[in-house]
């Protein structure tokens, strides 16, 4: 055998675990001699960290290659004492080290390539966790927990892990193997793309804002559309750039007219900078003010304050949004300083409605759908080029489609208006996502998929694009693709209560265990609970905080915020739809049908969401529920 020179990982584990940096120096080059090894054919069997050497000279190398499978031509009947986790069993033969051992070699079934990936996860998982994912004071206690236990996420044991190396890790550790990577070549690239990323965040560390809404201070009271569309503007034009990490708005506009200490705001968000401002609008003239704030100290950056003329608001903005880069020293690539630069409208007066719009889609029920496309409408006639307002048109046809009217003119729109988005635009990732979710409405889903994928090319930080995408593949049953969608999307805005919610849905239709389906909705209730603190009147967050209640079996606590949201609003067709989900699950077959019914009648039309839906399973035989999927099928 080759002498190397240097410590094996294991006994490197001993000293502590390793920082992000230096796993990806192990990592990768195992991963990558791995898929080597893989395409030769060769299977490793016995992957542990005390058969990876990493050598004097830096250089990782694995051991041992071939040693299991020496043992299986051999057919030993019996352990070696110098290995006393390797054993036979009369359905097959296990070898391996047990605490690295994948589920198909513990029970002796046929193993492939994809067990070593498997034992990959279990060493990802200690080296940056500095635990093993699988425990047991005997082997069969070790082996029982290979078979049936689901481990927390690295990113819950150790908080400052990127999320998507939690998902990584997570996929190598699936039970059955189509779940994992298929091959480490797959797995290689995904840990080089995360390591680039992670690479870029590093070099600009500390770099990250929150744009507060400005205050409005204008003598017509009714312009806080107008003053928290320009911090909305900012937030968007800040968030393209890839080394600066950008509050949302849901996470920053939750602090609208607080009195928090800035440092405190700070904290809350996790945010190193703070932008705060106001607005004064008079007539055709515009004050601005603005101030960047440092979270540690309380100390300011930058600020300024900005006298002009109403047309200038536009130029006004590119210059915040450059002072902040300036101020917070973050370097942009020629495509990023253009983002930022970039304005959907040079036309004021068309700009002002496309706020009006977005302000009342926020909203989020029919009425305010309604007035959203009005307003949208508004900004095309003064500004025909405006693409981001036909993309909201689009929205809001598609939403209403999906809630409240199901009419083919609603579906229509929809596919026109997201098709005019992309003719004015083919590089906007709005315009992308909104045709994807038109698409997808229209049961186009090949070419949905594709939209899809292409605002997400465009614009990695787009919650709308993995939401949106999510739900399509939820509509048509996979489960699985759903799972990674929503996971993206709730880390592109990580107070989002939605995603997290529709990800339960996609565990339970994948059939996963009942503790786990049980963590991930106790995640998403604790999101909805607090976004309800701070928005006691979104009805739609009462109905999904209600349905996360009665799986929780908190079902007295999910029938009354159900109720809470009946109260308001009896008529709307998304709020008959989420409580007779939540009376589904309560056990209530009849008036869950029955809401559902009306819903129906009122204008829910989302049929395939309808026929998948895991919350409605428990209704999904009663013979008026079927006739009304088969009505509604007949009516789309």
């Amino acid at each position: 055998m080759e002498f190397v020179e240097g410590e094996n990982l294991d006994d490197r584990l001993g000293k502590g675990g390793l920082n992000l940096e230096e796993f990806f120096k192990v990592a990768i080059p195992i991963t990558d001699a791995l898929a080597t090894a893989h395409t030769r054919g060769i299977t490793h069997r016995d992957l542990k960290p005390a058969n990876i050497m990493l050598t004097s000279e830096g250089r990782v190398k694995i051991l041992d290659f071939g040693l299991a499978k020496l043992h299986a031509t051999l057919g030993s009947e019996e352990a070696d004492p110098e290995l006393p986790t390797q054993a036979l069993t009369r359905e097959g033969m296990v070898m391996g080290t047990v605490p690295y051992m994948s589920p198909e070699q513990v029970q002796g079934l046929p193993v492939d390539h994809r067990t070593d990936i498997f034992s990959l996860g279990v060493i990802f998982y200690e080296l940056m966790s500095g635990d093993r994912p699988f425990k047991g004071a005997t082997s069969a206690q070790l082996v029982s927990s290979i078979l049936r236990d689901n481990p927390p996420p690295v990113t819950k044991v150790k908080v400052d892990l990127p999320n998507h190396l939690g998902r990584i890790i997570g996929r190598c550790l699936e039970k059955e193997t189509d779940r994992r990577y298929q091959t480490a070549l797959d797995l290689r690239n995904e840990l080089e793309q995360l390591q680039k990323e992670s690479g870029r965040e590093e070099s600009s560390a500390g770099s990250s804002i929150a744009v507060l809404p400005f205050v409005n201070m204008s003598p017509d009271k009714d312009q806080d559309y107008f003053c928290e569309g320009i911090a909305e503007e900012l937030i968007n034009g800040l968030g393209r750039i890839q080394n600066l990490r950008v509050a949302s708005r849901t996470s920053a506009f939750q602090f609208r007219g607080a009195e928090s200490d800035i440092r405190e705001i700070g904290e809350k968000l996790g945010v190193s900078t703070v932008l705060e401002g106001s607005v004064r609008k008079a007539g055709e003239r515009l004050r601005i003010t603005a101030q960047l704030v440092n979270v540690e100290d309380g100390y300011r950056l930058w600020s300024n304050r900005y006298d002009r003329d109403l047309k200038d608001v536009f130029a006004i903005q590119d210059e915040i949004a450059e002072n902040i880069v300036e101020a917070l020293r973050v370097t942009l690539s020629p495509k990023e300083r253009r983002a930022i630069q970039a304005v959907a409208t040079r036309d004021v007066n068309a700009f002002d409605y496309y706020l009006r719009g977005r302000q009342f889609f926020y909203q989020m029920d029919r009425r305010r759908y309604e007035l959203a496309r009005q307003m949208y409408r508004r900004a095309i006639e003064i500004d025909p080029a405006y693409a981001l307002a036909y993309a909201g048109i689009a929205d809001c046809a598609s939403f209403l489609f999906m809630y409240a009217d199901s009419s083919e003119a609603n579906q229509q729109q929809a596919m026109e208006a997201s098709q005019k988005a992309l003719e004015l635009d083919p590089e906007l990732a709005e315009a992308h996502a909104s045709r994807g979710l038109a698409l997808s409405l229209s049961k186009k889903y090949d070419e949905a998929t594709k939209e899809f994928e292409t605002a997400i090319r465009l614009n990695k930080k787009l919650y709308e694009s993995y939401y949106f995408y999510g739900r399509a593949c939820l509509a048509q049953g996979d489960y699985g693709k759903a799972v990674s969608l929503f996971e993206q999307a709730a880390e592109v805005r990580p107070e989002d209560y939605q995603a997290p919610h529709f990800k339960c849905q996609a565990l339970e239709g994948l059939g996963v265990s009942e503790e786990e389906l049980r963590t991930a909705n106790r995640e998403a209730l604790e999101l909805i609970k607090r976004h309800v603190e701070a928005n006691p009147e979104d009805l739609r967050a009462l109905c999904l905080g209600a349905t996360a209640f009665v799986r929780d079996e908190q079902t007295e606590k999910g029938l009354d915020w159900a109720r809470r949201a009946l109260a308001v609003d009896s008529e709307e067709p998304l709020i008959l739809y989420n409580v007779a989900c939540v009376y589904s699950l309560a056990g209530k077959v009849d008036e869950t049908v029955d809401l559902l019914e009306k819903a129906v009648k009122a204008g829910f039309g989302d049929t395939a969401w309808l026929e998948h839906d895991s919350d409605l399973d428990p209704v999904r035989e009663h013979p008026r529920f079927q006739a009304l999927i088969q009505s509604a099928k007949q009516q789309s």
